[in-house]
């Protein structure tokens, strides 16, 4: 009982002192990172009026949060893709295009916002990257989720037998999705696009299907290999993100989808490479009549070597935007230089930045990278 003695007046109601504290401490947090980002962006060349600071601070007081208006949405969006730690193509932030979705009122308008976004960034294979802004989560913890870990994914049946026909990473994902309602395929294979899982404030959990007009799939082929196709591997176009917090003047957009294009590896090396996904080297391998039964005949390297430049020849002859893994460090490395005339340090974590494969034989293998965190910036 002792816990609730300490109560404080608040609007008339009588509230628990701790819980008063927490909010106001909260709303102190929030201003201030309101204040730097409006700052900053004045400091690079944004306009911000005298009273835009009253404003926000109006709103804060009022509602418990702010709404950005479209420049700053696009300085929020573009410096969390700069300041994105795990990315490696942040070369071409500037060239970020950014969708106001703040206006959504229900899951319905969050999934047709989405489909917009997989037509729009796709474009047609000619990638252009992009973030979607849905409104920020709320004072009073109201918020938006996509659950779906991007915006197109692979379903992962499980088999009575344990094996798993599709992507072993989203067997819990199917499995909910179809709790939720998803009827799969009849004839199920490896390659069915899962449903938009999304969680709207006072709609609960929804599921909705991906029509197959908004994802350019790719057939995986080879230059060389004319049996390459019989292994009907295939990949989306578009790589957008959905899960992830995007953590900009002191808001939490839960739901900010994000695009842009892959880095060949991230399908070759881990989509189909990984033990835990697709795990098609030893395939592969059999298939270029390699000894698989030795580690030292490096039979997984070189089917390794050959799933990347499958992926690669396939998506320049589909006329879809790709990276290879070299010239993507080189990029990256014009990256940081371009900041350091800037007079600012590069976050960075070398897991993710080095590529899967061929690693000291890029350049970005070979230094380190800033721990610093800065905002705004994806969580998650």
């Amino acid at each position: 009982m002792e816990n609730f003695m300490n109560l404080v007046l608040v609007d008339g109601l009588l509230m628990p002192w701790l819980y008063v504290c927490v909010q106001q401490r909260d709303a102190e947090q929030s201003l201030s990172e309101a204040g730097a980002f409006l700052c900053q962006m004045a400091q690079e060349g944004g306009e911000v009026s005298a009273s835009r600071m009253d404003d926000l601070k109006s709103q804060l007081s009022e509602q418990g949060w702010w709404r950005m208006n479209q420049q700053e949405l696009e300085w929020a969006g573009k410096w969390a893709w700069r300041n994105s730690e795990k990315c490696i193509g942040r070369l071409f932030w500037e060239k970020l295009e950014v969708v106001d979705a703040q206006d959504v009122t229900s899951a319905a308008e969050v999934f047709e916002a989405c489909m917009q976004h997989l037509r729009k960034s796709t474009n047609g294979g000619k990638i252009i990257p992009m973030v979607t802004f849905f409104p920020p989560k709320r004072a009073d913890g109201w918020e938006i989720k996509i659950h779906s870990h991007q915006l197109v994914r692979y379903a992962g049946y499980q088999l009575e037998d344990g094996s798993v026909l599709g992507d072993p990473d989203q067997v819990k994902m199917t499995q909910w999705a179809i709790e939720l309602g998803w009827q799969p395929p009849a004839d199920k294979s490896q390659f069915d696009v899962l449903p938009l899982i999304i969680e709207y404030p006072g709609e609960g959990v929804k599921c909705f299907p991906v029509p197959q007009d908004a994802v350019l799939e790719v057939p995986i082929i080879h230059r060389d290999f004319d049996w390459f196709a019989e292994l009907g591997l295939k990949w989306h176009a578009l790589p957008a993100v959905s899960n992830r917090v995007l953590d900009a003047g002191g808001m939490q957009f839960t739901a900010a989808p994000f695009s842009g294009y892959y880095m060949g590896t991230e399908i070759g090396a881990r989509n189909f490479g990984d033990s835990y996904r697709y795990n098609m080297l030893k395939s592969v391998a059999k298939m270029m009549g390699l000894d698989t039964s030795k580690g030292d005949s490096l039979w997984k390297d070189r089917a390794m070597i050959e799933l990347n430049s499958a992926v690669l020849y396939s998506f320049r002859q589909a006329g879809v935007t790709i990276v290879d893994h070299h010239t993507a460090s080189r990029q990256f490395l014009q990256h940081i230089e371009n900041e350091e005339k800037c007079g600012r340090t590069v976050p960075g974590q070398w897991s993710w930045i080095v590529p899967p494969i061929s690693g000291s034989a890029c350049p970005v293998y070979h230094r380190g990278y800033s721990k610093e965190r800065p905002k705004p910036r994806f969580k998650g």
